[in-house]
């Protein structure tokens, strides 16, 4: 509880830190998101959509997330460097409920240019802030597939905990099953990954 009320759900808002912007994903964003990633395989290996080899492709998977947002599934945001205005990924927020004051972080993805930079330190800074701060939840959570190994330890320097893995859970786009390994950070763990989260963007 916070102030008395329950958590609120997220809505389209902006935030914005020193080196990227969350913003509202619109179709504005496609030539850009092309640019970053279109076609590049690595990028897309492990989220649950063909690779979008053109950009009307590009436009297809915008308009597939937006949907699911028309209804209330998801709250998307472009990923905008700071550096050159431009998008440089995707990221969202998923069951989402005010009443358990739980969300997940997941559909993330970047270009292969902001790989190892503070371009994914900062957008998660940014979403759990937002998210415990002032939305009020009480719980986050991140799944991913149980091959990226490089996903999972880019979860656990977050500071979020292992929690489980399920089994054949999802159908990958080449028809292969999927374990879903599972991470979370409640409230009480989150100023100690603040405090780390802020000291590695200070080092660079």
């Amino acid at each position: 509880m916070v102030g008395g009320m329950t958590a609120k759900l997220p809505a389209p808002t902006v935030l914005t830190g020193r080196h990227v912007r969350l913003e509202p994903l619109t179709p504005a964003h496609v030539p850009d998101l092309f640019a970053a990633s279109g076609g590049d395989e690595e990028v897309w290996r492990w989220l649950p959509y063909e690779v979008p080899g053109t950009e009307e492709a590009m436009a297809a998977n915008i308009a597939g997330r937006l949907a699911e947002a028309a209804t209330g599934g998801c709250v998307p945001f472009a990923v905008v460097s700071l550096a050159d205005g431009r998008a440089v990924g995707v990221t969202c927020y998923f069951d989402f409920s005010a009443l358990d004051e739980l969300l997940e972080i997941g559909g993330t993805w970047y270009a292969r240019r902001v790989w190892r930079t503070a371009v994914n330190t900062e957008s998660k800074l940014l979403l759990l802030t937002h998210a415990f701060e002032e939305l009020g939840m009480g719980r986050v959570t991140w799944k991913t597939d149980h091959l990226n190994e490089r996903s999972q330890n880019a979860i656990r320097r977050l500071g979020a905990r292992y929690e489980g893995t399920l089994r054949r859970h999802r159908r990958r786009p080449d028809g292969s099953w999927r374990d879903s390994v599972y991470f979370s950070m409640l409230r009480d763990e989150w100023p100690a990954a603040k405090a780390r989260l802020t000291e590695r963007l200070a080092a660079g």
